[in-house]
């Protein structure tokens, strides 16, 4: 069968309903709107200027910046002007972006809104042409000048299923940024087969979430684009409140950190005690439950999604009481996003749900989950024997540990590999952090961990010479430590919080192995209860004793 393409299904879009919404942004406080003509006028006029530029076919174009209506725009042009996008998460270090802009022979670069550029600005090699976006313009070439008296491109440009779409960046188990290749037809095969099965209709979407990162690009970006539907952009962090509130998505995702914030925003106007006896009052609980959906912006959502790290059974029981039905879901960069849903009227708290239309499920004898469909990744970019090591015989190895049950529903039970994935969905490598911190001489032993928290914590022992220094100094010692260890890494792997273990490890309490190596599920058995304790600590180190 063949499926459409994402700029096929636009162009239908484009004469079907040229005058419907399609892209709308808040910048200042005011809605910045296009419909889809409008928006792919931008898109004609921009994948014209490309082509002006003579770029070698299929180079790679990269897109740094946060969520915005260009972000989508930019994407599509690319596709028409026959290249291949390198999405890049806005908040890289500098060493992060030019070492992946370098791996990914970019040839041009596009600059959107960012928090901080000129951090970043370093990272781009100096013959890098770059292109700025309207309203976050950086001292380049604007979008706006570029495109004012350029003609369109009026031919529909048609991309082959086998070419390559995109190339997208994701945190391996090295902790260097591995390249995962997309063509065109795992884009069309992962959401089609996904927005049939979820019944998607002209859905509004709020985008917040990374754009770069495969969830909110399948979901979002190509969701919006084979459904016909529309979405809406979060300005800022103080604005996101607000802003969900006024678009009222009728799809939505949240990361558990997001689901653990709306819980602590409505508790801190209702509390639970408060909550529990309105809720028990027929009439009343109804209203209630209206109104903190109607506040949080969800009263029009049909599809409410967590995923990208595990969310706590009692966190989606306490929403379900309120109307809000959580659904997880499961997936990886790796199979296009395209796995396991907890569909609406099949949900079984605890697990990630049940195998998409057309997608194989087993488990290896390790209890390894792997992944069959027509739309995993064409492997790793310049990394032949990572993609080898990852996908076997057909089936992805994805690298976590799971069950399931006789009707198919998924539960993950956790890491075959020591990378983990925080709350926001992304991934760490422990030890490169890890040799990083252990240059420090008061520590003796290291273990970085964080799988469900926001951002990784670090646990240590103290050497012989930290056990002797003074309270005081050794808290300014290691404060230094984790500042300086802390601007050497990305942002999602910068450690929050430093803990102080009485306990050494050793092979006697069996938390080393014969050969002195940490044993992470030991330790991570032994203290996970205390996680989010030592996290929500106001200390940055955090002693589990008294010294």
């Amino acid at each position: 069968m063949r499926y459409l393409t994402p700029l096929e299904m636009m162009y239908r879009w484009e004469k079907e309903k040229p005058n419907q919404l399609y892209l709308s942004q808040p910048i200042e406080g005011i809605w910045h709107n296009w419909t889809y003509q409008e928006a792919m006028l931008q898109v004609r006029k921009m994948a014209s200027y490309i082509k002006s530029l003579n770029l070698e076919k299929q180079s790679k174009i990269a897109i740094l910046s946060k969520n915005c209506a260009h972000w989508i725009m930019t994407d599509l042009a690319i596709m028409m002007s026959g290249h291949i996008s390198v999405p890049l998460y806005p908040n890289l270090s500098a060493d992060t972006l030019n070492k992946i802009l370098i791996h990914s022979e970019s040839k041009l670069l596009f600059v959107g809104k960012l928090d901080d550029f000129n951090k970043m600005k370093g990272g781009i090699p100096e013959e890098m042409n770059c292109i700025t976006y309207p309203f976050y313009s950086e001292d380049f070439p604007k979008w706006n000048d570029l495109i004012e008296d350029i003609s369109p491109m009026e031919q529909n440009i048609i991309r082959e299923d086998t070419d390559l779409a995109t190339i997208i960046y994701t945190s391996g188990t090295t902790g260097d940024p591995k390249g995962v290749m997309h063509k065109f037809y795992n884009f069309s095969f992962a959401t089609t087969n996904a927005v049939h099965a979820l019944s998607l209709k002209e859905e509004s979407f709020f985008s917040y979430l990374p754009l770069c990162h495969i969830a909110e690009r399948l979901l979002v970006e190509m969701g919006s684009i084979y459904s016909g539907g529309k979405v809406y952009f979060a300005e800022s962090l103080d604005t996101f409140a607000s802003n969900l509130s006024e678009a009222s998505p009728s799809v939505f995702l949240g990361v558990p950190r997001i689901w653990t914030k709306f819980q602590q925003g409505i508790l801190s106007k209702l509390p639970q005690k408060k909550l529990n006896i309105l809720l028990a009052i027929p009439f009343i609980s109804s209203l209630v439950k209206k109104k903190i959906q109607k506040g949080l912006g969800l009263s029009r959502a049909n599809n409410i999604f967590t995923g990208a790290a595990p969310t706590p059974s009692t966190l989606i029981k306490w929403f379900a009481r309120l109307g809000i039905t959580i659904q997880e879901a499961y997936a990886m960069t790796e199979n296009t996003c395209y796995s396991h849903v907890s569909f609406k009227n099949k949900i079984k708290i605890g697990s990630v749900g049940q195998a998409l239309p057309f997608c194989e499920v087993k488990l290896s004898e390790e209890n390894e989950i792997l992944i069959k469909h027509n739309a995993l990744m064409d492997g790793y970019y310049k990394e032949e024997e990572q993609t080898s090591e990852t996908i076997k015989d057909g089936w992805l190895h994805t690298g976590d540990e799971g069950e399931i049950d006789q009707e198919g529903f998924l539960t993950i039970t956790g890491r075959v590999k020591d990378i983990f994935k925080t709350s926001k969905g992304k991934y760490v490598a422990p030890s490169p952090i890890e040799m990083k911190l252990s240059t420090n001489k008061n520590i003796e032993q290291v273990c970085v961990v964080g799988n469900g928290l926001p951002q990784p914590i670090a646990l240590i022992t103290l050497s012989e010479r930290g056990h002797f220094k003074e309270k005081l100094d050794l808290i300014s010692n290691l404060s230094d430590t984790l500042q300086i260890v802390n601007l050497k890494l990305d942002s999602h792997e910068r450690i929050h919080r430093l803990v102080v273990l009485q306990e050494e490890w050793s092979i006697e309490n069996s938390l080393l192995t014969p050969t002195m190596k940490i044993k992470r599920k030991s330790i991570e058995k032994k203290y996970k209860e205390n996680y989010t304790f030592w996290y929500d600590s106001e200390f940055k180190i955090v002693f589990n004793y008294d010294k």
